[in-house]
């Protein structure tokens, strides 16, 4: 998030935001965070909420009004600014889902909380990387995605055609077909599970399945892994950047900061000559 200027800020909301933009404040929230996942991890066994279930339901609210204030406290310090920050959207919204009714009815909502043990995306800036070059690489993988759905759709009607009528748990449509050769792709059970038996009856099915799995298997989702690749190296490459920039800006700064003081010293020196040089044409006459 860009840094305000806290020349315009309150005493007290300088201090609120500098207290939010802490290092130590940060690693706090994000400890919290870790200890509320392993406690949410905790509810999840009989024998420990029988034991100190409610204990951990009191830690439960305390995580969650800590998770609150932190997030009163930033938008107190940024103000409308908070909502320019995608990331404190995300927080928001992890944990307006903890603020939710907790009724029997609503059981699947309450598993919702452990999602804020996702908020370590937000709070760790490695992990925000990460997510910003997937979500940059998005674009990208349009055009992959439209080439391996090409491709899946191609065998799924080969395979309907084929085997559709031997086979109809695995080929007997278009979708069972599309579901196992998805499953065949992740090179799940494929061979024992439906290839082989597949061959039994249709000995050259290997000519269709071995092309399929290299397409997919091997070609394509390497295409994804590149794409990944390139994008973090050039988000790296965009965050080395910016560090230089900022370093070659503090020396530019220091250099000019320097120069100054040069100058003014050499101004004071020849101040001084001209006086030591009246002072001696005052005492020759």
């Amino acid at each position: 998030m860009a840094e305000l200027d806290k020349t315009k800020m309150s005493a007290q909301r300088r201090k609120v935001y500098d207290l939010v933009e802490a290092t130590w404040f940060k690693n706090a929230i994000m400890g919290v965070i870790i200890f509320n996942a392993i406690a949410l991890g905790l509810s999840t066994s009989d024998y420990m909420t029988h034991r100190i279930g409610g204990l951990l339901s009191f830690l439960d609210n305390a995580v969650l009004t800590i998770f609150v204030g932190e997030l009163l406290l930033k938008f107190y310090a940024y103000r409308m600014s908070f909502f320019r920050s995608a990331w404190n959207i995300f927080d928001l919204a992890v944990v307006g889902l903890g603020l939710l009714p907790s009724q029997e009815g609503l059981s699947a909502l309450r598993g919702l909380r452990v999602i804020r043990a996702m908020r370590l995306l937000s709070v760790v800036p490695q992990m925000r990387s990460v997510v910003q070059a997937l979500l940059d690489a998005l674009p990208g993988m349009g055009a992959v995605i439209v080439m391996i759905s090409i491709v899946f759709y191609v065998f799924g009607v080969m395979a309907t055609l084929m085997y559709g009528n031997s086979f109809d748990e695995w080929f007997g449509t278009l979708g069972r077909s599309l579901y196992s050769l998805f499953q065949i792709m992740t090179l799940e059970s494929w061979s024992m599970g439906i290839v082989r038996p597949v061959m039994i009856e249709y000995p050259s099915a290997w000519a269709f399945f071995v092309p399929f799995i290299v397409v997919t298997a091997f070609s394509v989702l390497n295409l994804f892994i590149g794409l990944l690749v390139n994008t973090m190296q050039g988000a790296v490459e965009d965050d080395t950047e910016a560090e230089f920039e900022n370093l070659r800006k503090l020396v530019r700064d220091e250099t000019d900061s320097v120069d100054k003081n040069v100058l003014a010293l050499m101004q004071e020196v020849r101040a001084l000559r001209e006086e030591l040089h009246a002072s001696r044409d005052k005492g020759g006459n």
